[in-house]
């Protein structure tokens, strides 16, 4: 459902003015920002609610570090009455502080306001306004989050988006397979399938609620799409051998997918709007596992051609293919960052799996992930962080999970789901 609100700009300042909280998160590992994040003033905990899912999403980025409120001297209601007492929150060695009230508006909505002060100068650099019904409260308090993380560190935040993954169940012999879907902290989780069909490889569409995935529905593999708000689903295309492997090209308006047939799998472009399709390779070989760039020129896909999986980049109307990885190892699932400068990957090399980035010229390789299984990554719409599925063995038996890690390859966090989580795919922002 998308949710529609009402904000109003409180107080900007320029970026001069706070240029002194700007955070370089370009290279490598950096030092979280202290920050304190204060209960917002309300009727009822629905303050004490938004804060925490405040608090816990700028505490998951890996790039602040929430101070504890036991040493918060101020209370939320002097904040809202008085403004803050900088003297009284410099000893914490906070860098920037966060306040918010939250009160009735009309026809049972609620407005919530939220501040962000520098602590050193003493100065507001940020502040907005919203009217919302009050169930919409977790997601203004994602919205608040993705405000304070852009405005810290001027990167887009990530917090107002969802995850669409595999929800996985029964025993390894007879595995119940359904389409899940939750908010990126693991919230507000509900299934979209009911798990009689078989489906895998679920992707987000960047513009629209829909998702492609593979279903062996009927006892036939095929790609289908599916509508979020509607619930509806359909086939895409009428193909005479097996679609899988399905992804959305930036603009939202085609799908590319491999087809199977008379013993060679090639990718192809489908437009979902009038159907029309596109073959873009034409081997004997196993062509799969598409992704285009973020500008809609190129696409990243795997094959077999050269006697093991490896990466190739190819044109968008298929011309100019060339291999672009090269070291040891088998090279799967690449996927486009959407700022362009990277591809993830999944890579087998000496009986463990990774989760690596490569440039689009096949130089620069890093690993920044490994398990005996882990596979599939998907980027956050900002292009800072995957997001994958890690298989973790206990005895005779295994869980999966999905995990979110930085690129730098550092503050790996597992997403909670009510059980085993595979093949997660990051939405673009609601």
């Amino acid at each position: 459902m998308i949710i529609r609100f009402l904000f109003a700009l409180i107080l900007l300042v320029p970026m001069s003015a706070h240029a002194q909280l700007q955070v370089n998160i370009t290279q490598g590992r950096v030092e979280p920002m202290p920050i304190a994040v204060t209960n917002f003033y309300s009727q009822g905990d629905i303050g004490n609610k938004m804060s925490e899912v405040v608090r816990n999403n700028l505490k998951s980025s890996g790039m602040f570090r929430p101070l504890a409120e036991n040493a918060f001297i101020q209370s939320p209601v002097s904040l809202v009455n008085d403004g803050p007492r900088f003297n009284e929150w410099k000893p914490l060695g906070a860098q920037a502080l966060v306040t918010g009230k939250v009160t009735p508006a009309e026809n049972g909505q609620y407005k919530v306001e939220y501040r962000l002060y520098d602590i050193a100068s003493g100065g507001q650099i940020d502040g907005m306004a919203y009217t919302t019904n009050q169930d919409n409260w977790r997601r203004i308090s994602h919205i608040i989050s993705d405000a304070i993380f852009e405005r810290l560190t001027g990167e887009k935040g990530y917090f107002d988006t969802r995850i669409v993954y595999i929800a996985e169940s029964g025993d390894m012999k007879n595995r119940v397979k359904r389409l899940a879907i939750m908010d990126q902290d693991g919230a507000n989780h509900r299934y979209l399938t009911d798990g009689r069909d078989l489906v895998l490889t679920p992707r987000f569409s960047p513009k629209a609620n829909e998702v492609v995935y593979m279903s062996y529905a009927n006892s036939k593999p095929r790609v289908y799409l599916y509508n979020i708000d509607t619930g509806q689903q359909r086939v895409l295309g009428d193909f005479p051998g097996m679609t899988f492997s399905p992804r959305f090209t930036p603009d939202g308006d085609h799908v590319l997918l491999s087809l199977s047939r008379n013993g060679s799998t090639n990718i192809h472009r489908l437009n979902i709007r009038n159907g029309q399709v596109t073959q873009l390779t034409n081997t004997r070989d196993i062509d799969t596992a598409p992704s285009m760039s973020p500008d809609g020129r190129r696409i990243v896909f795997e094959s077999d051609r050269s006697g093991t999986q490896q990466l190739y980049v190819m044109n968008a109307d298929g011309s100019n293919q060339q291999r672009v990885t090269f070291e040891k190892g088998r090279y799967a699932s690449p996927v486009w960052s959407p700022r362009g400068d990277y591809i993830a990957f999944t890579k087998m090399l000496n009986g463990q799996f990774y989760i690596g980035l490569v440039r689009p010229d096949g130089s620069g390789e890093r690993l920044i992930s490994s398990a005996r299984h882990v596979e599939g990554p998907s980027w956050a719409p900002n292009g800072r962080y995957l997001v994958y599925f890690k298989e973790v063995p206990h005895g005779s038996s295994r869980t999966v999970k999905s995990y979110v890690i930085d690129v730098t390859g550092y503050n790996e966090r597992m997403i909670p789901t009510p059980g085993d989580a595979s093949d997660p795919s990051w939405s673009g922002m609601n």
